[in-house]
């Protein structure tokens, strides 16, 4: 339910490594992700557990937008360090499906911030949420998180 709901928003405008080959929904039938999207998705998964840092955006530790710099520069795409440069960096999707890889932006903090993470498939999401908080994964049925959801964009 939450997919669909992140789907048409795009039209509109942080466990332990699971993954083993995502796949994303085209016309009702589950398909291979993209070898890029999957390595940026396992990149990410396996930061799983490292320490939030502000600022960081190495394995000694993570901000949400250091994270998803560096699960994409591991795959080989250079993109901006911070969420807002991200945000006004990455293309909106023009299409319905959220798929794997895709980014899911958050205005938290009572709308004064924005907060970036990976989708990962099925619902879920990585991040690096907050200080005190490690690298995890969260899941948008979460009504924290559908309640902050702004939109959705990609490098891939």
């Amino acid at each position: 339910m939450a997919v669909a709901a992140v789907g048409a928003l795009a039209l509109a405008a942080c466990s332990s490594t699971r993954v083993s080959g995502p796949t994303e929904i085209g016309d009702g039938i589950a398909q291979p992700v993209a070898p890029l999207r999957h390595e940026v998705i396992q990149v990410a998964a396996s930061q799983v557990g490292i320490p939030y840092r502000y600022g960081g955006n190495s394995r000694r530790g993570f901000d949400c937008s250091g994270l998803v710099q560096y699960a994409h520069r591991q795959a080989g795409i250079e993109i901006p360090r911070t969420t807002e440069s991200q945000w006004a960096s990455a293309r909106t999707p023009d299409r319905r499906q959220l798929l794997p890889g895709d980014l899911l932006f958050f205005d938290v903090d009572d709308k004064k911030s924005r907060h970036v993470a990976i989708y990962e498939g099925d619902g879920l999401f990585i991040h690096a949420p907050s200080s005190g908080k490690r690298v995890s994964r969260a899941s948008l049925d979460n009504p924290y998180w559908q309640s902050r959801l702004i939109g959705t964009k990609t490098f891939l």
